[in-house]
């Protein structure tokens, strides 16, 4: 019999989510007759079986395509919002993966992704994820599409802000996407040679920060360039968190991101001040925000999606579920579900990108 295969995106759009829908579909269909239907809107359009028919003529021309043709959401299958109230819908979605005879879903999406994919494993179906994210944070895998695009888009920021940093004899702060991993921060803030890092993994003092600054305009350079992760915390900060998560009441953490941006951008405003006053430069807070995941995805961003999307196809030809496709060197690997969720691949203290930074003299604040 043919089988069916239903893909859908959750979480944050990315680039390179088309191509992967690409790489999945065409693979499928091509090379193993497959159905694809496609749902809408993550996994609440499953919950709402709302379906689009991924056949040659859709999904042709896409590939370059930024965003998701199928759109997104951050919708849980056990935490969903209807009609007003949050409701487990795990059996709404498990009742519709069966009516549209699906022999496995698909799901292209980051961390949350797959503890939700793991859920409805346990729920009874066979899934099977791909990582995506900006913030290359998912665990048990080289890369995650998206990232490449990300980390070019914020280095050419970077590159146009340097003149004007350097025209005004300024401080400027660049919030960088990464909220819990300082991936993008830190690759961006090398090859765009920022003069500060600021990234989750590394609590920093702003005094340390200010003083880089200074020892700066004492040889002659009286501007700045600071890349800060969104998640960046200072150490008082990001001790009271440990506290907090130590003590299962941490409030960082929320589902709201749009509270969550606010959060981050206070803190970002707040470093401009600070250092505005203990240097004596004037400092201009820049957040790139969603400017980051947006437009046309990179070449390697389009040849990972691919890569990832056709491996996919092979597996669930062999029947080989409840796995994510994980990048390995050029090659791909299956890595088990449970082993990926709820695991956040942040940046080691030691990594050769720090040491790196460190080596042409970037302050990291500590």
């Amino acid at each position: 019999m043919t089988q069916s295969i239903g893909i859908l995106t959750s979480g944050g759009d990315t680039p390179g989510l088309n191509a992967a829908i690409r790489g999945v579909g065409k693979a499928c269909h091509t090379h193993y007759g497959m159905r694809i239907i496609g749902f809408r809107d993550g996994f609440r359009g499953l919950m709402e079986n709302r379906t689009m028919s991924l056949d040659g003529e859709t999904l042709s021309g896409i590939l370059t395509l930024g965003g998701t043709i199928l759109g997104t959401s951050r919708d849980k299958p056990h935490k969903m919002p209807v009609n007003g109230k949050v409701l487990d819908m795990t059996e709404t979605i498990v009742a519709n993966y069966h009516a549209n005879g699906l022999d496995c879903l698909v799901c292209l999406g980051g961390g949350g992704t797959v503890k939700n994919a793991l859920r409805l494993q346990q729920a009874g179906l066979n899934v099977v994820t791909l990582p995506k994210t900006i913030d290359n944070d998912v665990a048990l895998t080289d890369t995650t599409f998206g990232f490449d695009t990300a980390l070019g888009i914020a280095t050419d920021a970077i590159d146009r802000l340097h003149s004007t940093a350097h025209s005004h004899h300024r401080i400027i702060v660049v919030e960088i996407m990464g909220h819990r991993a300082g991936w993008l921060a830190l690759g961006a803030g090398i090859a765009g040679g920022a003069d500060v890092i600021l990234i989750p993994e590394i609590p920093y003092d702003v005094d340390i920060v200010a003083e880089a600054i200074k020892a700066r305009k004492r040889k002659g350079k009286p501007f700045s360039i600071v890349a800060v992760a969104e998640g960046a915390l200072t150490k008082p900060e990001f001790e009271a968190q440990q506290e907090a998560a130590a003590k299962k009441k941490d409030k960082k953490t929320k589902d709201m991101v749009v509270e969550a941006e606010l959060i981050y951008a206070e803190r970002t405003l707040k470093l401009a001040r600070q250092l505005e006053l203990l240097t004596g430069l004037e400092a201009r807070p820049t957040i790139l925000g969603h400017l980051q995941r947006g437009g046309t995805p990179s070449a390697a961003d389009r040849l990972l999606a691919s890569r990832l999307g056709t491996a996919a196809a092979d597996l669930i030809h062999n029947k080989q579920y409840g796995c994510m496709v994980a990048a390995r060197g050029e090659a791909t690997e299956p890595v088990a579900l449970q082993a990926v969720a709820g695991q956040v691949k942040t940046v080691p203290p030691d990594h050769p990108w720090v040491a790196t930074a460190r080596g042409v003299g970037t302050s990291f604040g500590d």
